[in-house]
């Protein structure tokens, strides 16, 4: 069976594909490429700022909670994982704002079979596992990732990442939240890597 006919799945004459031709494609699919190692290059230990234009009034101050993250490829290198720790100013039960311990983790990868960096993310603060895909801009070395994310029951909103890698020690994530069809920058994160300024 050809390439062609073995990326179906029947080949041209109904039959499935030969299994050795099948498993040639997956073997060449599963190989690491740039991709894999733009990602990899970010590895290492983070400190982050955070500024959130969460307030509705847009002269309020942003928050800027701060943390740190680590970044480390698994997988023989076909994914990097991020956790990240950190303070966010949550109101408390009576009502006033306190410090909350922020924990938060994400899995990146670059999917050859869709061609499309790919990413999951959980964290402390809610129950859902947020999917993006994106893509890589290498004239201004940017990644940009779409998603949706549903906060409230039927409440979907489409989110999307710029995350702009300065150098090799400073990054910068764009968040994009769309509201009534209006998109907005609702949080801006600068990473610096540790023990640089």
């Amino acid at each position: 069976a050809s390439a062609a006919a073995a990326a179906q799945p029947t080949g041209a004459t109904g039959q499935p594909p030969n299994p050795e031709e099948m498993m040639k494609q997956m073997m060449e699919m599963s190989k690491l490429n740039e991709n894999h190692k733009l990602l990899a290059d970010m590895n290492g230990s983070w400190n982050y700022a955070i500024k959130m234009w969460m307030n509705p009034d847009p002269n309020a101050a942003p928050q800027q909670p701060k943390g740190t993250a680590t970044r480390k490829s698994v997988m023989n290198g076909r994914y990097v994982e991020m956790d990240v720790t950190g303070k966010m100013q949550m109101p408390g039960e009576d009502g006033k704002m306190k410090d909350v311990q922020f924990k938060g983790m994400s899995v990146e990868g670059y999917d050859n079979v869709k061609k499309k960096f790919v990413s999951s993310w959980i964290d402390n603060m809610g129950t859902g596992i947020q999917f993006s895909e994106g893509s890589y801009d290498p004239a201004t070395k940017t990644l940009t990732f779409a998603s949706e994310i549903e906060m409230m029951p039927g409440m979907k909103m489409p989110v999307r990442e710029v995350l702009k890698l300065t150098d090799k020690d400073h990054m910068l994530l764009e968040w994009y939240e769309t509201h009534g069809g209006q998109e907005k920058k609702t949080m801006e994160i600068a990473y610096t890597r540790a023990g640089k300024k």
